[in-house]
């Protein structure tokens, strides 16, 4: 029979091993399904890291967007000011995407420096309010005064 300090001893090992397991496959998963952010800026005449999912973010340049005849398919340039990089999507597109407004891709890199993305997300600036909370927030103002 152990002694009731060993066998305190011997459970907070045994908790402290268990603790260590359960972070050690958290990690392993997460880092399978971690997507690091990139600007066109970032990777501009660096090794790209292909056969990653990553994220590519930063402004829809003006005049940029062809869309494909089968009507799923488009291209755009994405910018940050330092250097771009074209950007194809076969998809439905949001919303709030549009030429001059801020975007975020997510996909892989091809060995030309294009990006494929697998799903596309619009960032709207921070002055944005969705419809309806605008047209509450004016009946407000209507009826305070």
């Amino acid at each position: 029979m152990m002694k009731p300090k060993h066998q305190r001893l011997a459970l907070g090992l045994a908790a402290l091993a268990a603790i260590l397991g359960a972070s050690g496959l958290a990690l392993s998963a997460l880092k399978d399904e971690a997507a690091f952010f990139y600007s066109p800026g970032d990777v501009a005449g660096k090794p790209l890291p292909l056969g990653k999912n990553v994220r590519l973010g930063g402004m829809v340049e003006k005049d940029s967007i062809v869309r494909g005849a089968d009507g799923v398919s488009i291209r755009f340039t994405v910018t940050d000011g330092k250097a771009k990089t074209l950007v194809s999507f076969r998809g439905v597109t949001p919303d709030l995407f549009q030429e001059g407004s801020g975007a975020v891709a997510e996909g892989q890199f091809q060995p030309d420096g294009s990006f494929v993305a697998d799903n596309l997300l619009a960032k709207h600036d921070e002055r944005y309010m969705p419809p309806q909370m605008a047209g509450k927030m004016h009946k407000t103002d209507s009826l305070e005064k």
